[in-house]
Formats: structure tokens, sequence, C-alpha cells
């Protein structure tokens, strides 16, 4: 710098990260300072990314985004919102052509030396830990640090500056105090980035940080030679940067970003309507809110609202109202205090970013996506319902089952709402910033949507080890309509079924095989080769199942019968060929073999019932044999049990086979009715309390139209207790003995 030329002049605008009175002092300062540089706390790698703020289509709330290039999931976030001061003052900068410098540590040193969560903390910190605003909040009288900040700094309705003050507060805060290693770093660079933009001419500098820094940032106070020694040999990392959306309940404490605010929703109200109308305004908004959700707001809770707060203001010693008045007044006169503090205090707010704005590949792919759709991203969450026969419905679908393939669920389905086979899909969608990571984490997996989804449900089937893996991939790329994923599960599915000797595995797989099979029917998708691999796996279950039955314990015959149930539900979801005959034969040959455990039997005969395979008489029969005397009392109560499968229906609606069960419990001695009674009870209790109520008004409808009895000589004392005890094995309420019952003591 030449002799004769005027000394820089530096003006250090110590500010508030997020703080909407810093934000207006920085602006109004801008505009009577005129610097030709702007230099602002933000590290210095991602300078380039500046010159999207103040563009129409990067909205805030929204964060640069910094990762690891060689490990993306080691990532930090820079949050700007509307009220950030970082953020005006660049807006302000690039709005008025006027050079703007990041100046703090680079990414590539915090990283190379922390992992992702202390990087982090180092890049956002706010305050020493020694907490200066609490040291400056008790030396002025107030307990409340945070309230003593907004007093004097944030809730300033003019906008005039302060910055003098504050410098000179937070020098008197840092007095005593012992800088951390990671302080005297990012302080040493800052310097050293204020040298630099003094050496390249300018006359006038404005530098925007934190204000704990401002004391730190004097470089006539500091040597050049200790901020180079301070800097040297740090270690570096390859790192990117990219803007991606944020919400303003990211912004929150709560949600465990270090240098959140508890209410950004009241501070984005409090920049954008400052001064005394803000509160009145404020409380318009909540009535708004309520009105919206059905509930009362007049203008007189208005009028009393405005009032009350500033009663409490005054009240409480406060220059005006701030956010604790407005809620008290508001929760006073208005009510529905949490809906006002979900809605306005935090707020659901979320950022846009523009595609032409840094982005890895694969989000600007999502994002035209997206916009393919007609799916919008909300930080609030939505019910999506989607219709598969409609086009646009088809995109939605396959959009958001691709994100769950790449491991982005933005949309999760509901259960119950859609199920395979229909044309219907109801998603919750809700996007959150973390998934933006997810996206640069998958970004080595391809540079759009639906490779990179492609190629990590490929790698998944690599890794599964069993069918039903295996299987699980296949729903996802077939749901995701990824036929390039498709292809080379199948083709490992069918070797591994081909070799895999657990008939009951093979069993599990035909289920969600044959949910696939029909979803893909459904949605139009070819799924010919996944059709053949199903086929085969019924052959194989056809000729082994007979052998895989045979001699099994309790607990396996209950994993069993749940299997035999699937096949048939499977094979019926598919109209396959298997179900008019094979697997008919198949359960004819259980329902009557020897070997086979009770609970199987009586399984295999109530699905040849269902499946229309057999009549009533055959069905009779077979329980006609199982219930004889011959048969032990434990075996025919398993018989039982996997005949009625936990549902009476089949009692009720056939009076025949009622008769049959009625006779085979009437038959048997007191030492087999007790062996038999746990297992009846277990069977009987898994019926809806109507059908077994129906069932004991059959039994008693009978015996009156037969003119059956117990005999003239009963005592209607015990027997009393009798129909007290079958009532309570059947599961009925003592109050249901009725006028009908006694007739049949009678």
């Amino acid at each position: 710098m030449k002799a004769d030329t005027a000394p820089t002049k530096v003006h250090l605008l110590g500010i508030r990260h997020h703080g909407p009175g810093s934000a207006r002092s920085v602006v109004t300062a801008l505009d009577a300072i005129r610097p030709s540089a702007v230099l602002v706390e933000a590290p210095a790698d991602i300078q380039s990314a500046l010159r999207w703020v103040g563009d129409p289509g990067l909205v805030p709330p929204v964060a640069l985004l910094g990762y690891v290039v060689a490990a993306p999931a080691r990532a930090l976030f820079a949050p700007f919102a509307a009220f950030s001061p970082e953020w005006q003052a660049i807006a302000w900068a690039n709005m008025n052509e006027i050079e703007v410098r990041a100046i703090d540590l680079p990414m590539a040193n915090t990283f190379a030396g922390a992992d992702g969560d202390d990087a982090a903390a180092e890049l956002v910190a706010d305050a020493a830990p020694s907490d200066p605003l609490r040291a400056l909040a008790l030396a002025a009288g107030d307990t409340d640090p945070e309230r003593w900040w907004e007093d004097v700094i944030e809730h300033r309705g003019d906008g005039t500056p302060a910055f003098e003050s504050v410098a000179d507060a937070m020098a008197a805060a840092r007095d005593g105090t012992v800088t951390s290693v990671g302080e005297e770093r990012r302080e040493a660079h800052m310097r050293r980035a204020i040298r630099a933009a003094i050496k390249d001419g300018h006359e006038s500098i404005a530098v925007i940080c934190g204000a704990w820094h401002v004391p730190a940032l004097d470089v006539t106070a500091h040597a050049v030679k200790a901020d180079t020694a301070t800097l040297r040999g740090l270690p570096k990392v390859k790192v990117a940067a990219a803007w991606v959306p944020w919400t303003h309940r990211r912004l929150t404490q709560a949600s465990g970003y270090g240098a959140g605010v508890v209410s950004p929703g009241w501070y984005r109200h409090v920049f954008n309507h400052p001064g005394p109308d803000g509160v009145a305004r404020f409380f318009v908004d909540a009535a708004r809110v309520l009105r919206d959700r059905g509930l009362s707001a007049s203008p007189d809770h208005l009028i009393g609202a405005t009032r009350l707060a500033d009663s409490l203001a005054a009240m409480r010693g406060r220059p005006r109202p701030g956010l604790a008045e407005v809620l008290d007044a508001a929760d006073s006169v208005m009510g529905g205090l949490d809906l006002v503090r979900s809605e306005l205090v935090v707020g659901d707010a979320l950022g846009s970013v523009s595609v032409h704005a840094p982005q890895v590949p694969l989000a600007r792919d999502l994002a035209k996506e997206q916009k393919t759709a007609r799916l919008k991203p909300d930080a609030a969450v939505k019910i999506v319902e989607v219709d598969l026969r409609t086009p646009i419905g088809l995109r939605k679908s396959r959009l958001l089952h691709r994100l769950l393939a790449l491991g982005v669920p933005w949309g999760v389905p509901e259960e119950g709402r859609g199920s395979s086979g229909t044309f219907r899909e109801t998603w919750r969608v809700a996007w959150e910033p973390e998934l933006s990571v997810r996206l640069v984490e998958r970004s080595g997996y391809g540079t759009t949507v639906a490779s990179a989804a492609s190629a990590r449900l490929i790698e998944r089937g690599r890794e599964a080890s069993g069918l039903n893996g295996l299987i699980s991939v296949l729903e996802a790329a077939l749901f995701a309509d990824l036929s390039e994923a498709v292809q080379p599960c199948v083709m490992r599915l069918a070797e591994q079924a081909a070799t895999d000797p657990d008939i009951g595995e093979l069993m599990d797989a035909v289920v969600p095989l044959a949910n696939a099979l029909r979803y893909g029917d459904v949605r139009g998708t070819d799924a010919s080769l996944m059709r053949t691999v199903f086929d085969g796996i019924v052959v194989r279950i056809l000729a082994g199942a007979a052998v895989a039955c045979g001699q099994l314990d309790d607990d396996a015959a209950v994993e069993m019968v749940e299997r035999l149930a699937g096949v048939q539900s499977a094979l019926a979801v598919l109209g396959h060929h298997a179900r008019e005959h094979d697997f008919p034969a198949l359960l004819d040959q259980l329902a009557s073999a020897r070997n086979v455990h009770g609970l199987v039997q009586g399984r295999a005969t109530r699905l040849l019932h269902d499946g229309g395979s057999w009549q009533a008489i055959d069905v009779e029969n077979r329980l006609s044999q199982a219930l004889s005397p011959g048969t032990p009392s434990v075996v025919g109560a398993a018989f039982i049990e996997g005949f009625l499968a936990g549902s009476g229906t089949v009692l009720v609606h056939d009076a025949d086979l009622l008769g049959v069960v009625d006779r085979w419990l009437s038959s048997l001695t007191p030492v087999a009715f007790d062996a038999a009674l746990v297992l009846l009870r277990r069977t009987f209790g898994g019926f809806e309390s109507a059908q077994r109520r129906q069932i004991m008004m059959l039994l008693m409808g009978q015996m009156a139209l037969r003119d059956v009895g117990f005999g003239v000589d009963v005592d209607p004392v015990r027997s009393a207790e009798a129909l007290r005890t079958v009532r309570h094995l059947l599961g009925l309420a003592l109050a249901d003995v009725t006028a009908e019952s006694d007739e049949v003591l009678v």
C-alpha cells in the first residue's frame, strides 16, 4: 500500500447468529458505511457458493452443507434464515455488487482435525464456554441472559446499530478467559483474511462476525508471525459444499443444532415487523391460526391481548413486550397456546434451492423428479393419496419408492391405507434436512435417482443371505419400477431357491413373492421372470411339504399351520393353477396322515373347507374321525384348534359341524376333559365375543328343539354354577344369563 494512501477503515460488526435485531442493524450499518468489501464469518472454502445469496431461487431457510468428498457421511451444516445477519449482509453486498469474502477457518482444515460432530460444533459455536451473555446480563442486573440480549439488541425496533457498545461489552467479557485451540485457529485465520483484504487495497471493510470474536479481530493488536505459526501445517481433506433446504424447526436449539434459537418463527416475525406494532400484528396472525382450526378469536381478543402484553412488559421491567409476555397474553385472552407455539413461535417454514445453485448431481435430479411428479418438499407432515391408474400417480409412487430403495425415506407407506394388489397407495411424507445428507451419502451410487436406486438395490441383492432378504429387494425394485435391479436379483433368487433344502423357508417366501407379483400386475410391470421363479418354488413346496410336516413338535406345528395358510393365500392372490388340484391334494394328504400333528391336520381340513375342495359332509366325516372315541382327547383338541383357526364362524354357520363338536365334547370323560381343557380354552378364547355368544345360544336352541334337558331332579343351584363355568370357558359374562337359559334348565 502506498504511503499517501489513507489507512483502511475496518468496521467490526459483532452480531448474534440468527438475531433479527442484529440483522437489521447490519443492514443499517452497511447502508451508512458503504464498504468496498464485506467479510463474513463463514468457512473460507464455501465462498463461491455465497454468490447465490439473494438469488430468487434460493429462499431461506437454507443451509450450506459441507462434507468430505471421500466420506460424505462426515458432514456439517451452516444454516441461514432470512433474519440471519450473515444472510442479510451477503445479500446486501451481492445486490450492491460489493465483493464478499468468507474468512473463517476452511472446512478442509476443520474436518481434517475433528470428526463430523466436533467440526460442526467448531463451525457454529456462538459463544465461549464462559457464556458471556450470562456474565453481561448479571452485570446489568438480569438473571436471564436471553431476555437481556433480546431487550438490548434483538427487539430494538429502530434498527439503530449498537456495535461499539457490543464490542466494549465483549472485550470486558473476554478479559481473563482462555481461548481454546480451535478458537485460536479460527480467529487467526479471520485476522489473516482481514489483512489480505487490506493488502488488496480496500478502503473500507465491513466484517460481520459473532460478537464474541470482535475483540480478537483487531489486526493491529496481534502479530502476523504469531497467526502464521498458529495456522502452519494444519492438515487438510478434500471437501465440497452444496445448498440444501432447511427448516425453522431445525433452527431450534431443541433440534440439536448448536447455534440454534428457541423461537425461529417469532424471530422472523420480529425481523419483518419491528417496533411496537409488531406485537399487535403477531396477535392478528395468532387469530388467523386459531380461526383456521375452528377456534374463536374476535377483535376484542386482539385488543385485550395487545394491552395485556404491554402491561406485563411494564410490570416485569422490560422496555417492550417480548416472547414471554406475548405468549402469556395469548394464553390468557385467546387460548390455543400449543397451536400458537407450533405454528408461529417455531413454524414449519421450509426453504428452497435453485436448480442452478451448487448441489450434488443426485439432488439436482431429485429436484427435477419432484417437479415432474408434482411433489413439493415440505417440512410439515402430509398424507398423500396416490392413484396408480393415473400417470401422475405412477410418477409419485415410483419416485417415493425409489427414494426408499435409496435409503432416503422422504415418504413412508401408511399401514392399512393401501395394500398389495390395489390401485391405491397412502404415503406419509415430510422432508427433513437430514435427508439432504443422505442424498450426498448416496451420490456415489449414481447421478440420477433411478440409477442410484438401482445400483443400491443390486448391491443389497448381492449381500442378501436368505430368500426373504432377496424378495424384499425384489419388492423394492418392482415397486420402484427399476428393471435393471429386478433381473440380477431374480436370477440370484432362482439359484438360491433351487438349492435351498428348507421347505419352511420356501413357504415363507411365497407370500411376499406373490404380493410383489400382484403389485407388479397392478402397475403394469413385466415380472415374467419372477413368475417363473414363483412357479418353481411352488413345485418344490408341493414335493416336500408332506415330509416337512411329519413328526413336528407343538411349536413347529404352530409355525407350519401359518405357512400352509400363507401358501393357500399366495396361490389365491395370483389365481395360480396349483390352487385347483395340486395344493388341495397335498392338504388332503396332510389332513389324514397319522404322523402329522393334530394342529396341522385340523388346519389342512379347514383350508380344504375354505377353498371349496371339500363339501360340508367331507369335513364332517373327517371331523368325526378326528374326534372319535379312539382318538386321544389331546390330539382331538389340537385338531379342533387347527380347524377353527381363531374363528368360530364355521361353527356359527354350519349346524352339522357344531353338532359334531358338541357331541365330541359331551362324550369326553372327566379325565379326558381336564386334559383337553387348556387347548379348548385357548381355541374358544380366540373367538370374538359375539361368535361365542351365538354358539352358546345355538346349542341351547338345539337342546330346546329336541326337548332335551338335564332331567327332572336337577339341583338349580348346582346347575347354575355349571352354566357359569361353561360361560366362563366361552368368555361370556355372567350378565349374559338370560331367561332363555333358565327355560333350558327347567
